[in-house]
């Protein structure tokens, strides 16, 4: 039996890596715009992007266990999912700079036809960062396709303050919610780990 991901996130494979499991990675191909149309909950909104992954890679691996994840930014009461461009990055980060808002990570997990929902909120709190550093970290690439236009644990850490919640969670894929999960399944979690 193994972990499935049904998400290329290297830093989603590296939590699980670092927690001892070689996850089988198949990242699902969904349209996410059409499956969050008319969604207002902004924890609905996650928690539906991550069982459509999930249920898009779960029946070709029905023996094993497959996780579905989605993350975003919660900013003035407004999504924020992956910047894409450094314009739209650097327009984040002149936002959100000095602020508070909340990360957003929603969890699907499933095993043969048992399904396992949950959203993680973790609050971010967000440095004042100069625009030269605004600038420069933009230019890396690096928070170009991350959730919030930043990362924990590279080069984004720089310019996040603190944070109240789960770690794992801001970096993409809770471990307490796939613990959760595995156990809700009659699971260990140390039974997936890697010889």
């Amino acid at each position: 039996m193994h972990i499935v991901l049904a998400s290329q996130s290297p830093s989603r494979q590296a939590i699980l890596r670092a927690a001892g499991v070689e996850p089988v990675v198949h990242p699902a191909h969904v349209d996410e715009e059409a499956l969050a149309a008319g969604i207002d909950a902004p924890a609905d909104y996650v928690a539906t992007l991550a069982r459509a992954k999930a249920a898009a890679v779960a029946p070709l691996y029905p023996e094993d266990v497959v996780i579905g994840a989605d993350s975003m930014l919660l900013l003035d009461g407004h999504l924020l999912g992956k910047p894409h461009t450094r314009e739209v990055t650097v327009e984040r980060w002149r936002k959100q700079a000095g602020r508070q808002a909340e990360l957003l990570t929603g969890h699907a997990v499933v095993c043969g036809d048992e399904w396992f929902i949950d959203v993680g909120t973790t609050t971010i709190r967000f440095a004042s960062a100069s625009e030269a550093d605004i600038e420069a970290y933009a230019a890396t690439g690096e928070p170009l396709e991350c959730a919030g236009a930043f990362t924990l644990e590279a080069l984004g850490g720089w310019f996040i303050d603190s944070i109240d919640g789960d770690p794992s969670g801001v970096i993409g894929l809770s471990l307490p919610v796939v613990r959760r999960a595995l156990y809700s399944f009659g699971f260990t979690v140390s039974q997936f780990w890697s010889p």
